[in-house]
């Protein structure tokens, strides 16, 4: 059952003939199907039952072909090869991964995992869904490991290699460093966890060596950044080129409000919009040349640039161009000149009616589960005839706190505030944080982003041990994989922080991903977020910060303890917030 009181149970047990059937979704094995797993069989339920393809003739919906590794595997593999020790032990992720991969899965399964590979020829995600995935408060969002492989080597035997190779990483995944320090700020204890594990068809087409969709994305129902028009209730969607790993480890994509598509975001200068938007997307690796390394999460996957999506003609339905000349971003592809993945024609012509599919998916599934959901889903499209297959990877609901706080625009300055921020995420009241913990902006270089991370990592560790709730400042786009755009730290590194604040200097002046599992964690545990600018209205007091007492001091970190706690407030109606001194 999942959170809606929906009966979420797949359909069928794994059928050797799967792949051939019309089936999409099943399993093998008993227990839980986890987090992951029965979100997307109550999603299936929901296409069936509550969808009318026939408003959508332009648009093929479905779940990508899938089985499901239920909780019984995973305790069968764990028994049998006496990996309980190890695994909740302190010793690196590498040697973690190392005895897991050497164990055995069950023989039970083995015939069917064979049967599976002998009739798949197209790449397919092993995908992490635990018992405490995709729940509504600690939901454990982006926390344990998705591993794509190619599966397009002509021999069986290794097919089938890969196969169990991603499974045992999958598993082994629960126990890695990130999960071991995320439990120690959730109120669950790792014990109480089993991985469940999906193998599903990669949404996406083959060009030359690599395989990718054309569109991965990101809905949510409510929108914690609202700009111009848009309002919370409306939602938000994050859409990238390629795989949807851009999204979810917070490297730059394109916003935009269900109810506002063809809204733009206001740039000064048409040619800013080219710095603004993505230029790398991934893919899986096709080729034959492919380093062997197991213990590696993106072992089968490829950072390419966009001027090899333009070379496959990926581009045609989600870019414009850039016409020096007149200086005018001009839609579509027809021209030469730079892309800005803007996806115009998707969103300002509508084509396909993608956006009015989204604007339904989101209202059925808030129905289903209740409240505020987020979907991640992926998009390919064909030319002959003109088609967009839509498949739908994920739903999860979201946590938004109904709490009534009032902020007035004149508590935003004063000598008692320490910052306040007109783009706040959250809502409430927090009495209860002495302690501040800050990367020194005198001395911030994003050349050393990973050094902070290293930092903030041992502070946070001490405070989470002593129970310590604090308030952490740094700059650029905190949890971000490209250590150029911010401080590309784990949810578990900064667990500890009550509040968030990201603010941006000169050249590193990026948006917040609303689409990044890091989003969502920092939404369930109901921490509220800051954000400034470096040429905004509102300043944080560093004279002040630095004037407190120091508890301890690294190269770039220092953290300091107050006499009397900050007064901090949301008020998430309006988006506004304040810390006082």
């Amino acid at each position: 059952m999942s959170d809606s009181g929906v009966n979420t149970e797949l359909e069928s047990r794994f059928d050797r003939d799967f792949f051939e059937s019309s089936e999409n979704l099943s399993w093998i094995g008993e227990g839980s199907l986890g987090g992951k797993g029965s979100g997307l069989a109550l999603a299936q339920k929901i296409i069936k039952e509550k969808i009318n393809s026939d408003d959508f003739p332009d648009i093929i919906l479905n779940i990508p072909r899938m089985v499901v590794l239920r909780t019984q595997v995973f305790d069968w593999f764990m028994e049998r090869n006496g990996l309980y020790n190890i695994a909740y032990s302190d010793e690196p992720d590498y040697i973690i991964i190392n005895s897991f991969l050497q164990g055995d899965l069950p023989v039970e399964i083995l015939g069917d995992l064979r049967s599976l590979i002998q009739n798949v020829n197209v790449p397919l995600a092993i995908r992490s869904s635990s018992m405490l995935e995709d729940a509504k408060h600690e939901p454990f969002a982006g926390i344990y490991a998705t591993k794509m492989i190619s599966n397009n080597q002509p021999s069986t035997d290794t097919r089938f290699h890969k196969l169990t190779e991603a499974i045992k990483y999958v598993f082994a995944s629960t126990f890695f460093k990130t999960s071991k320090d995320y439990f120690k700020i959730s109120s669950h204890t790792l014990k109480d966890e089993k991985m469940a594990v999906i193998i599903q068809e990669v949404v996406g087409k083959k060009y030359s060596d690599r395989f990718y969709p054309n569109i991965s994305g990101v809905a949510r129902s409510y929108n914690f950044y609202p700009i111009g028009k848009a309002k919370p209730a409306e939602g938000v969607v994050n859409l990238a080129l390629g795989l949807g790993k851009t999204i979810v480890e917070g490297g730059l994509v394109w916003n935009y409000s269900p109810a506002h598509p063809k809204s733009v975001p206001p740039f000064a200068d048409p040619s800013d919009l080219l710095k603004n938007t993505q230029t790398k997307f991934w893919a899986v690796n096709m080729s034959n040349v492919i380093e062997y390394d197991p213990a590696k999460e993106a072992e089968f996957m490829i950072k390419l640039d966009l001027s090899d999506a333009d070379y496959d003609d990926t581009l045609r339905y989600i870019a414009s161009t850039y016409d020096s000349s007149s200086r005018r971003i001009v839609m579509g592809t027809g021209n030469a000149g730079p892309r800005a993945l803007n996806f115009s024609q998707l969103l300002g012509m509508n084509e396909f009616a993608f956006n009015d599919l989204i604007k339904t998916l989101l209202k059925k599934y808030e129905e289903a589960f209740e409240g505020p959901v987020e979907i991640e889903f992926a998009a390919t499209i064909s030319a002959n005839p003109a088609k967009l297959r839509f498949g739908f990877l994920q739903v999860r609901p979201m946590t938004v706190s109904d709490e009534t706080v009032d902020v007035d625009n004149d508590e935003l300055s004063g000598d008692d505030v320490l910052l306040a921020s007109d783009r706040v995420m959250g809502n409430g009241s927090v009495d209860n944080i002495q302690d501040i913990v800050f990367v020194k902006p005198e001395i911030f270089d994003k050349k050393e982003t990973t050094k902070i991370a290293i930092e903030i990592d041992s502070i946070n560790k001490k405070l989470v041990n002593s129970k310590t709730k604090y308030l952490l400042i740094g700059f650029g786009r905190w949890g971000s994989s490209d250590p150029w755009l911010g401080i590309p730290v784990e949810w578990g590194q900064i667990g500890g922080a009550g509040v968030i604040v990201e603010s941006t200097l000169f050249g590193i002046n990026v948006d917040l991903s609303q689409g990044s599992h890091f989003f969502h964690n920092l939404t369930s545990f109901n921490v509220s977020y800051f954000s400034l600018t470096f040429d905004g209205e509102y300043k944080i007091d560093w004279e002040w910060l630095n004037s407190r007492q120091v508890v301890n001091e690294t190269d770039f970190v220092k953290h300091v303890k107050l006499d009397r706690p900050l007064k901090i407030k949301v008020d998430g109606r309006k988006s506004i917030g304040v810390i006082k001194k």
